[in-house]
């Protein structure tokens, strides 16, 4: 199974982490898209981190970094700083998706 993860607020951090692993855990594949103030969770080590796990693929607006003061110049390269285009293929390609 495919989980879309669209993160537009900072403030389910836990869930986010919570649910991603469980997710990566069992096998299932997750795309995580964040924009809004969903690309302020970038500041967070824990979020980041996310990346890095095997099954897990993460992109952000980076229109909505910028509207929320969001520097994403040291961003890792596995993170997509992207657009709403991401966000579409996520939708599309999902099984599933939350929204947080």
């Amino acid at each position: 199974m495919k989980l879309g993860i669209l993160v537009n607020t900072d403030r389910h951090l836990k869930h986010v982490v919570g649910i991603t692993h469980a997710a990566d855990k069992l096998g299932h594949e997750v795309s995580l898209f964040a924009m809004d103030e969903g690309t302020r969770l970038l500041q967070s080590a824990e979020f980041i981190a996310l990346c890095q796990l095997e099954n897990v693929s993460m992109s952000l607006c980076h229109h909505s970094a910028d509207e929320q003061g969001v520097d994403t110049s040291g961003v890792s390269k596995e993170i997509i700083i992207g657009s709403q285009f991401n966000n579409a293929m996520m939708n599309n390609q999902a099984d599933k998706v939350i929204v947080l």
